[in-house]
């Protein structure tokens, strides 16, 4: 490691996650949507009626944040929350026709922001930085 700070792999990590999330932010914004609310969208496209609790868990963040995140979602009209049927405590988070119809252009913005991401990297090398990079991953992460 270079003597200078911040150390260099770590701070070339930290450009490369801003400038994928000001990518991510400028496109997603012309639909409607702020940067990690499609997740909790790309979620309820594969199942609807999950918790917001289950929705936290999946995403790795803590419960008020999806609360929020929900909250807006909802003031946009792309989400609602439902009492579960059978448990009047527990709410239940579903698509509206809005939030349905943003399937193709979320997926169109990941497409377009994957391709730029790995531009000009051969499938050896895409192979490579993926497993790079899920090594970071698993150095970093906290048990």
């Amino acid at each position: 490691m270079k003597s200078g700070f911040p150390p260099e792999m770590s701070h070339l990590l930290i450009q490369i996650c801003r400038a994928h999330r000001y990518n991510a932010e400028i496109a997603l914004n012309a639909l409607g949507l702020h940067t990690g609310q499609e997740m909790i969208l790309f979620q309820l496209w594969e199942q609807e009626g999950i918790t917001p609790s289950q929705i936290a868990e999946t995403l790795c963040v803590e419960p008020p944040t999806v609360t929020k995140m929900l909250q807006r979602l909802e003031k946009s009209g792309f989400v609602e929350r439902r009492p579960d049927v059978e448990d009047g405590r527990i709410s239940r988070v579903y698509l509206t026709a809005e939030g349905k119809s943003l399937k193709i252009p979320v997926q169109q913005v990941w497409n377009r922001l994957e391709a730029q991401t790995i531009g000009g990297l051969s499938d050896m090398e895409q192979a490579l930085l993926k497993r790079l990079l899920l090594q970071i991953q698993g150095n970093l992460a906290t048990e």
